[in-house]
């Protein structure tokens, strides 16, 4: 076959194989009385019901595929893919829903428009090339097409509803926003069903913004993390303490007076997904002003030389890594800050926990009552907070002599930390400096990040 093959085979004459390696992008819509259905094969095969197979160079394909992974990861097979919701909760959802239009007050293609790239995206019918023109030809524009199938968002596979869950909890949340409901009565009837549905599969859609008194809504695993909204999230810092003080102490509302340019701020609310490279680089571009001609790999590169510079270092050891360095470029390697990770945790040096006022030369050289002051690392996914934390001879010895107070010290926090809701996991500068620190690391993060939802 030729490279404008598309395989538009009749439903009749199709027959899916059961294998891990099939990659479908499309589903089946009705086009009059046409039903026909798009299928590309990773292996590079299609078999009608007679059993023969038609024959394509799966080269043909590698690259549209490739880029379809890259805008819309929900569409990736075989990944890994968080799928914890079950089908039973899903046709529930599902039903639920039928009695009320998903998009709200917009329309199908305004309401797909907040979550995906619709021109992006494929079209069902072979006279449209995106989604976009594709859903308004059949919902907008001519509407008896999908007339009775108001339905159909959940079984397209372009949507990646029917199988994973964080497109899935994106959508249940963004029904919710003050944009796409108005009546509060609705909201609170559809927020109450989505969390007696999601319950039993470990998830719930909480409020975690509002606009003009209405509330936005995101969803997250139930237990998991920290209660309450992240709103502060000060990190980075490559100069002299931040001073920042409440500045509406009702919204806990935080101002810094001094010493601003020497830190990071990041106040944007966190979606299921959390806090991911990918928004950090979106992030970035913003704050640096970076025109969107800037490839994703050089803001990226940007970002992660201004974080390096608030890691510890020896200027009279240039060449040497510290731990702390060990650390988040052994983290980089593995989830590089460019286009081949956006959807990895952001790991974030030197965060801020709390603040005290006073320096330690202030207080006299005693320790905050607020205990820990900063977190070396700081993960963010899926509503979660996992602190890294890297443990050189201060921590735990005076001098050369160990110090059970300073050991004590130390865990009493971790407790504290944990009690909150928080992650802990210490690694020893000792254990950072051996040659396979690096293989280490980077078995820990994988299998770190593999636990989550």
């Amino acid at each position: 076959m030729g490279a404008s093959f598309e395989g538009v085979w009749h439903e009749r004459d199709l027959r899916v194989l059961d294998s891990p390696r099939l990659r479908r992008v499309s589903d089946t819509r009705p086009y009059g009385a046409v039903a026909a259905k798009r299928v590309l094969w990773e292996t590079g095969r299609q078999v009608g019901r007679d059993g023969s197979v038609a024959t394509t160079d799966s080269s043909v394909f590698g690259p549209v595929l490739g880029q379809l992974d890259d805008c819309h990861p929900h569409l990736r097979q075989g990944r890994n893919q968080a799928c914890h919701v079950t089908d039973v909760t899903r046709r529930r959802l599902r039903d639920g829903l039928t009695d009320g239009w998903w998009w709200g007050t917009l329309d199908e293609v305004r309401f797909l428009s907040r979550l995906y790239d619709l021109k992006n995206l494929p079209s069902h019918d072979p006279r449209f090339a995106t989604a976009e023109q594709d859903i308004w030809q059949h919902c907008i524009n001519n509407p008896v097409d999908w007339a009775g199938e108001e339905d159909w968002i959940w079984t397209d596979e372009r949507f990646g509803l029917a199988d994973n869950d964080e497109p899935l909890l994106r959508f249940l949340a963004e029904t919710l926003h003050p944009a796409v409901r108005t009546d509060p009565a609705e909201v609170e009837r559809l927020h109450a069903f989505y969390n007696q549905t999601l319950v039993h599969d470990g998830y719930e859609v909480i409020a975690v913004d509002s606009i003009s008194g209405a509330p936005v809504f995101t969803a997250r695993t139930i237990g998991a993390g920290v209660p309450g909204v992240m709103k502060n999230l000060i990190f980075a810092a490559d100069g002299p303490k931040p001073e920042f003080v409440l500045g509406d102490a009702i919204n806990n509302d935080v101002l810094i007076l001094k010493n601003e340019q020497f830190c990071l701020v990041y106040s944007q609310p966190l979606n299921i997904s959390g806090l991911t490279w990918g928004e950090m680089i979106g992030w970035w571009r913003s704050r640096e002003s970076l025109p969107e001609s800037v490839p994703d790999d050089k803001v990226g590169r940007a970002l992660y030389k201004r974080l390096w510079a608030s890691l510890h270092s020896d200027p009279d050891r240039p060449e040497w890594l510290s731990p702390e360095q060990t650390v988040f470029r052994t983290y980089c390697e593995l989830f590089p800050i460019n286009e081949t990770g956006p959807g990895r945790p952001a790991l974030l040096p030197q965060v801020y926990l709390h603040m005290d006022p006073k320096t330690r030369k202030e207080r006299g050289g005693k320790d905050s009552v607020l205990g820990r002051e900063r977190m070396d690392f700081l993960l963010l996914p899926h509503g979660v907070r996992i602190a890294v934390e890297v443990d050189g001879q201060h921590h735990y010895a005076e001098g050369n002599q160990a110090s059970p107070r300073l050991y004590s010290k130390m865990v009493a926090e971790d407790r504290a930390l944990r009690l909150k809701g928080y992650e802990v996991y210490r690694f020893g500068g000792h254990e950072l400096g051996l040659n396979d620190a690096p293989a280490m690391l980077r078995q820990f993060f994988a299998e770190l990040l593999a636990r989550q939802p």
